[in-house]
């Protein structure tokens, strides 16, 4: 439980069945190259999980040392910090949600919670979202609205941009993206793009996918 994806729970085992199925962006098709062989490798260095890779790999100097000692390249070793660091992204400002008034920034803000993971630990359950409501006098609906769009930037890639098209195409949470089908989304949120011209970026179906799979690695803990 927790905003972020717990990468002590993510075995080195685990992280190649997770990559097998991943759809992955050219540079980073690195990561399925030798792949069996380069993260047995790792486990022979006494990593068992990904907490310990990501720390092993935290500065460059640190993966420098890795290379030489493990053989592995650095260039695959960049490639896979990236990866593992994309799991664990920069909480999105509250402020940055579109149609977010001005006073209700600042009211939460007084409170201290300025980013989605302020926000997240405040809006778990139903009680949890009521008592916030009572506490800063914002509506309701509006409280909820926020909580959608906080648990949809959990998911890896989505930011404060993208959680409002995903809130307003219909998928208002990470649990309706992990269960979507990534065509109808894609094909979905293509359609309203269009119409609505959120983004200028093109966001194509392996994108979707890899969105989709994302959603599931995410624990569900809001409760709607």
């Amino acid at each position: 439980m927790g905003y972020y994806i717990d990468l002590e729970q993510i075995s080195i085992e685990d992280y190649g069945n997770i990559l097998r199925s991943t759809h992955l962006i050219p540079s980073w098709k690195i990561l399925k190259e030798n792949m069996d062989i380069n993260l047995e490798t790792i486990k022979k260095k006494g990593i068992h999980n990904l907490r310990q890779l990501q720390e092993t790999l935290k500065q460059k100097d640190d993966l420098q040392e890795f290379s030489k000692q493990s053989g592995l390249p650095e260039q695959y070793l960049t490639v896979l910090r990236r990866m593992i660091n994309g799991y664990q992204s920069k909480p999105n400002r509250i402020k940055d949600f579109p149609e977010t008034s001005k006073d209700i920034i600042l009211t939460l803000e007084k409170t201290g919670i300025k980013n989605t993971r302020h926000l997240y630990d405040k809006i778990i359950t139903p009680n949890d979202r009521a008592l916030l409501s009572k506490q800063t006098g914002i509506g309701d609906q509006e409280i909820l609205r926020l909580t959608k769009l906080t648990d949809l930037c959990r998911i890896r890639w989505v930011n404060h941009t993208f959680a409002y098209v995903l809130y307003e195409a219909g998928y208002d949470t990470a649990e309706k993206v992990a269960n979507a089908n990534p065509e109808l989304l894609y094909d979905t949120i293509k359609q309203l793009n269009a119409e609505r011209k959120f983004y200028a970026a093109h966001i194509g179906l392996n994108d979707m996918k890899m969105l989709v799979e994302s959603a599931n690695m995410i624990s569900l803990d809001i409760k709607y």
